[in-house]
């Protein structure tokens, strides 16, 4: 068997290496295709990250060029607003502006306008400029009580041009000045234009040595040389004096109230431009500062995620964001992500197609398999069956062979004794058993072929169990080659039966029983059970619970006892289970021991009201 099943094999395997091979090949080609696509996916996804970083840091180098006149503006006048600007120089923060007050406990400035109004204020001798300052101021006092409007203007120019010859401390310059100015202002008859330039706007000195600022500016310039006290003194005392003068204050006031106690808390060191998560972009300036313009940036990324949507660049679920938490980025490499579930699905689309695919090539090796399998099973079995069909004709020509011998041999012998005038009354009999032996399994052949290939159509009727057994009991009293003991316990049941068929079943199952037994006589029992069941019980040698099945088997054969040979052609118990699935029924071993085998039958009982009615 193996060697007739080499070459099959051979063929199966190198087939199976060839489909392996070439399933390999396309699971690597689909695998690849994954690859291209993924990377085609990750690159559009990497185009538009740096699309939008590229467009993020043209925002914000933009935003701080456009404040860069109003943050230069702002760095040399105290008065203007610095909204969202940041200048820190030499290591100083100069916007947004801070109250850099000096941390004395005492008020210098607010005392000594105190004695100055006093007219109690001393210079020492020491102190030169400072006496200079008191004297020009007791002649602007002079000039005023005088009503003298020139000499008002004299004294007072006189006393600035002394203010921009000697730099004094700012705690005698700004209160002794804002002493003469008040007194001016509520006196004299001075030029407004002045009065407004030496308040506010500043005056050029006149001699090319740069421009004297007004009180506000100044006020705010020299904060950090004042206590807080002070400050906040002088503070008022220049807000009422503008006020009478007539100039603006309101911002003079906002600036004062905006100085903003700490600087903020940004990178000390920015050596190339930033972008800060608090919401501040910084670049580098010449003299080693940092300038800056405060930022939205929540606002700019959805500024920038609605552009992109509009340029069809995103869908509608895509946004830009900044990913991580480290507060501080640099602008050349801003980790600038674009988040859609456009992405997400493209990579779910990208898996199952693949895992679709690698399911495709799995089921082919699978299905390949299979095939293999099958076609191997399939050689196995036709070669098996020709061993079989080798065996059941050698069977069957032995069986024919020996009642044909039996049968010459009786009837030669039967012709020599007649001829002699011996006594051969037996040998009719013994003829006639042969003959019926011989009958029976050509019966058997004819019908198991007529049944297997469909074209015995039952004949159903009514037919009565105990009549059929009645018939097998006289059978086996003719027929049997062994003495055998029937009984029955059945009642007068009828099945729906095909009574030639039913009766062929029941006769096979007998000479089963007579064949597969040691004992003498061989005892046969028949019952009927509820449900159209009928057991059929024999004391043989028994089946082995492993066989049950496969006794069913067409050419199957058990060995009798002590593996002696037993005759037959491996097809009865095949007809039997044959008959009855013709029937609709089932048969199967129900018990089997050393002490014998029940079959039982199932098969329809013939309906009650279907019966004719018995005579009156």
């Amino acid at each position: 068997m193996i060697r007739r099943l080499l070459p099959t094999l051979v063929a199966l395997v190198l087939g199976l290496a060839g489909l392996g091979v070439g399933l390999g090949q396309l699971h690597r080609i689909f695998a690849a295709e994954r690859e291209d696509a993924r990377a085609s996916l990750q690159s559009r996804r990497e185009a538009l990250e740096q699309y939008a970083r590229v467009s993020l840091g043209q925002a914000l180098r933009e935003g701080l060029e456009a404040a860069r006149p109003t943050l230069e503006a702002a760095k040399e006048d105290p008065l203007m607003a610095a909204p969202g600007l940041y200048l820190r120089e030499q290591g100083e923060q100069l916007l947004p502006r801070l109250a850099l007050f000096d941390t004395a406990g005492d008020s210098p400035a607010k005392d000594r306008y105190a004695r100055l109004r006093a007219d109690t204020e001393v210079a020492d001798e020491d102190e030169g400029p400072w006496k200079e300052r008191l004297e020009q101021m007791v002649s602007v006092e002079r000039a005023l009580a005088a009503q003298d409007r020139k000499g008002t203007l004299l004294a007072l120019m006189a006393l600035l041009q002394h203010r921009t010859r000697f730099v004094l401390a700012s705690t005698r310059d700004l209160p002794s000045l804002l002493v003469v100015l008040e007194d001016v202002a509520a006196r004299g008859d001075v030029v407004p234009d002045l009065m407004r330039g030496l308040v506010r706007d500043g005056l050029l000195d006149g001699q090319g040595g740069g421009r004297l600022e007004g009180m506000q500016r100044w006020v705010l310039l020299k904060r950090s040389r004042f206590t807080r006290e002070d400050f906040d003194f002088l503070r008022g005392r220049v807000a009422a004096l503008s006020l009478r003068v007539g100039v603006p204050v309101a911002d003079f006031e906002t600036r004062s109230r905006e100085l903003a106690a700490t600087p903020l808390d940004l990178p000390e060191a920015v050596v190339e431009p930033v972008l800060v998560r608090a919401g501040w972009y910084l670049e580098p300036t010449e003299q080693r500062g940092v300038r800056g313009v405060a930022l939205d940036l929540p606002g700019l990324l959805e500024g920038l995620t609605r552009e992109m949507r509009e340029r069809g660049l995103l869908e509608a679920d895509g946004r830009v964001v900044l990913p991580g938490s480290a507060p501080v980025l640099s602008l050349a490499s801003l980790p600038v992500a674009v988040e859609s579930a456009a992405w997400a699905q493209g990579e779910a689309a990208l898996a199952n197609r693949y895992r679709l695919k690698s399911l495709m090539l799995a089921l082919c090796a699978a299905l390949a398999l299979t095939i293999a399998a099958l076609a191997f099973v399939a050689q196995h079995r036709k070669y098996r069956f020709l061993e079989l069909k080798s065996d059941f004709v050698a069977t069957v020509s032995h069986e024919l062979r020996t009642p044909l011998a039996s049968i010459r041999l009786l009837a030669e012998t039967l012709e020599w004794r007649v001829a002699e005038g011996a006594d051969a009354k037996d040998y009719p009999a013994r003829i006639i058993r042969e003959a019926d032996g011989l009958g029976f399994l050509v019966e058997n052949l004819l019908s198991f072929n007529r049944i297997d290939k469909g074209r015995w159509v039952p004949r159903l009727a009514p037919v009565r169990l105990d009549e059929l057994v009645s018939g097998l009991r006289r059978d086996l009293e003719s027929g049997a080659p062994v003495p055998v003991e029937l009984t029955a316990d059945v009642d007068e049941r009828e099945l729906n039966a095909d009574a030639q068929l039913l009766k062929l079943l029941l006769a096979n199952l007998a000479r089963n029983a007579c064949a597969y037994n040691t004992r003498s006589p061989v005892r046969l029992h028949v019952a009927t059970l509820p449900g159209g069941r009928v057991r059929f019980t024999d004391n043989g040698t028994g089946i082995p619970e492993a066989e049950w099945e496969r006794v069913f088997g067409e050419f199957y054969r058990l060995s009798g006892r002590s593996g002696r040979e037993v005759p037959g052609s491996g097809l009865g118990l095949a007809l039997c289970r044959r008959i009855a699935r013709l029937h609709g029924g089932t048969l199967r071993v129900a018990a089997s021991s050393a002490e014998g085998t029940t079959f039982e039958l199932t098969l329809p009982e013939y309906p009650s009201a279907a019966r004719s009615p018995s005579p009156a």
